[in-house]
Parts: structure tokens; C-alpha cells; sequence
């Protein structure tokens, strides 16, 4: 069986005992603390999962291609393509990514997947946490080298929105820009990381902690439907465009409104901080 969105733990101890090509990747990450990720990798992870770090694997170098600004800029599909086959990740396999931050971080991984041409990616639901209370095995330390592969890029399956393409959309029906900072971010209170508060002008605001439970997992496919369809008022979904301050905790919208059976939205990964760093561009805020 092939996972494309969410994998529980007691399905991923079923799948990691059979023969078919699988490869688990731990996210882990602190923003504030960027070196906590890989520490947290270092004390206890899934037993044989790889790491991928936000800073190091996942976003641009810098002085290195970029597809994207921001904070976070993803790097070029073909450096992208070139740390998977690295690592030992080859088009063949089943993907699944983790953290133990309620998703913030693993969806990245998965996003960019989809943008590669991987469709086989799910994101582990309820993280470390869900693997640990399903007595999943446990390991610490590094993890051993795999073997190389050649990773082969293929037709992107999740599309990127460019700031030209948000800003030229402003007033359209057509297009829908979700948010998915706290509130008090959006609102322009507070601003902890970005030069400027506020938010694109017409935005919406969807925090994407809401699309878990209190045990951390995604709420079922009904509840994020109604809850979509209640922030849209009506609006078509399928121009959506997701943002939230660097691209990165936008992801768990989009895996949420996949799972309401709503489709796969685009995402604009700049996000904020890529947009308010024009003081030419529009600011809202309240």
C-alpha cells in the first residue's frame, strides 16, 4: 500500500517489517534553538531514521540557488534531488516523515517531495510521541550511512506560488491566501522574527496547530472539512495559496485540507518574511 498523506504508528510497525523499500526521516527542529533538532535526533529517534534538518537539508545555502525567498528559501530542485540520493532516497521508495513538534517541521519534507515528483510520502500522525506509546523501536546516536542512489526529479505534484503571483492575484476572487501564523502574528500585536507585523492584505487567518487534536494527531477528514469550509465562507478552495512566516508550518494546511478531501492547494513559500521585506509591498494588519 502506498501512503500519500498520513501513516498512524500501528501502520508504519506494519510496514517496517515488510520487504517493500521504505525510508523514515526524522525532522525534528526548534526554532529558537536551531541546534536542539539534531540533539533531539541524537538522544532518541526511529530506529534507521535519517536525518533532515530545516536549516542544513531542507532550505537554500546561502550563496547557493534558491527557489523561493524568505527566511527559509527552498533550495533548487536539482541540489533537493541531489541531498535524496545522498542520503540513499531513491524514486522507488515509501517515504515517511516525523517530528515531535505537532507536525511543524515534517511537512516541509513531505511538501517538497510532492514538488519533486515523489508522491509516496506520508507524514507520521501524532510524531514520536505515537510511535513511543506504540512501543515502536527506539534508537540514539548517528545513524549509519546507506548506500547511494540516483534520485530522478520528476513532474512537480504540488505547486509553488511565486510573491509576483500573490501580489499580482490581491482583490481577485480567484485567489484565496490562507495564513497560518498565531493570531496575535497576524494581527500585527506581536512580531518575533520578521522586520515587519502584519499580513498580506485580504488574508486569512487559519493557525495550523487547529488542524490537530489533543493528542496531536490530525483531526479526521468530516471535522477539517467543515472547519475549511467555514473559514472559506464560500470561497473555492481551489485557489487557495497558503503562506505563513517562512514557508515551513504553512505545510500542515495543505496536508489538512488533503485529508478533508479538498484538494491539493499551492503554497507560497516566501511566505511573510519574503513579502514584507519590499516596504513597496501592501501591509495589513487587525
Amino acid at each position: 500500500m502506498n501512503f500519500t498523506t498520513l501513516i498512524s504508528a500501528a501502520q508504519l510497525r506494519q510496514l517496517s517489517v515488510q520487504d517493500d523499500p521504505l525510508m523514515i526521516f526524522d525532522c525534528s527542529f526548534e526554532l529558537m534553538q536551531p541546534a536542539a533538532g539534531d540533539q533531539q535526533y541524537h538522544e532518541s529517534h526511529i530506529a534507521g531514521a535519517v536525518r533532515a534538518n530545516l536549516n542544513r537539508d531542507l532550505s537554500a545555502a546561502e550563496g547557493s540557488d534558491a527557489s523561493s525567498g524568505g527566511r527559509h528559501p527552498l533550495p533548487a530542485r536539482e541540489a533537493f534531488a541531489s541531498w535524496l540520493g545522498n542520503v540513499g532516497f531513491g524514486n522507488q521508495m515509501q517515504a515517511v516523515v516525523y517530528d515531535r513538534q505537532g507536525a511543524n517541521y515534517c511537512g516541509r519534507l513531505w511538501w517538497m517531495l510532492k514538488w519533486a515528483g515523489h508522491e509516496n510520502v506520508a507524514v507520521l500522525d501524532g510524531g514520536l510521541q505515537a510511535w513511543v506509546a506504540q512501543g515502536g523501536n527506539i534508537a540514539s546516536g548517528p545513524q549509519a550511512a546507506r548506500p547511494q542512489q540516483d534520485f530522478l526529479l520528476r513532474e512537480p505534484r504540488a505547486t509553488l506560488t511565486t510573491t509576483q503571483q500573490v501580489s499580482d492575484g490581491l482583490g481577485h476572487i480567484t485567489q484565496v491566501i490562507v495564513d497560518a501564523r498565531a493570531a496575535p502574528r497576524f494581527r500585527g500585536e506581536v512580531e518575533p522574527l520578521d522586520p515587519v507585523a502584519g499580513h498580506i492584505p485580504g488574508a486569512l487567518n487559519r493557525p495550523f496547530g487547529l488542524n490537530l487534536d489533543a493528542d496531536g494527531r490530525f483531526k479526521d477528514g468530516p471535522t477539517l472539512r467543515r472547519e475549511f469550509e467555514a473559514l472559506l465562507d464560500g470561497r473555492d478552495p481551489s485557489g487557495m495559496v497558503h503562506h505563513c512566516g517562512s514557508g515551513v508550518s504553512a505545510v500542515p494546511n495543505i496536508i489538512a485540507m488533503e485529508v478533508a478531501g479538498l484538494g491539493r492547494s499551492a503554497l507560497y513559500a516566501g511566505s511573510w518574511s519574503e513579502w514584507c521585506s519590499d516596504p513597496a509591498r501592501p501591509v495589513a494588519r487587525g
